[in-house]
């Protein structure tokens, strides 16, 4: 069964921060996120 094909408007990016709490990642995603 063909499922209907899916176009995105944004690009899709996955960002995996693994690192201990207090060690800038909250920082980091958000310079890289634009939060």
């Amino acid at each position: 069964m063909a499922k209907a094909k899916y176009e995105r408007t944004k690009p899709h990016v996955n960002v995996g921060t693994i690192g201990h709490i207090d060690h800038g990642k909250t920082t980091l995603t958000s310079a890289i996120t634009k939060v």
